[in-house]
C-alpha cells in the first residue's frame, strides 16, 4: 500500500476506520486468517482461562451487538 493512501485512511473518522477494518478482516478467507496467526501456547492458555471464566459465570458476557454500540458511543 502506498504511504499516501495509508496517511489519507489514517485520517479518517474512527468510525470509518473501524468500518473499513471490519470489511478487510471479513474479506479475508478463513484459510488466509488462519495461516497468518499462529496459536501459540500463552494464547491457547489465555483462552482456556476466558472460557472457564465465562462457564463460571455465563451472565458476566457482553453480546457483541451491545459492545460494537458501546464503541460508536464513544466517537
Amino acid at each position: 500500500m502506498a504511504p499516501d493512501t495509508l496517511e489519507q485512511l489514517l485520517k479518517l473518522p474512527a468510525s470509518e476506520r473501524a468500518e473499513l477494518a471490519m470489511a478487510l478482516w471479513e474479506s479475508l478467507a478463513d484459510a488466509d486468517r488462519e495461516s497468518e496467526f499462529e496459536m501459540t501456547p500463552e494464547l491457547a492458555a489465555e483462552l482456556d482461562r476466558r472460557w472457564q471464566e465465562h462457564l463460571a459465570d455465563p451472565g458476566s458476557a457482553v453480546p457483541w451487538e451491545e459492545v460494537k454500540q458501546k464503541l460508536k458511543d464513544r466517537q
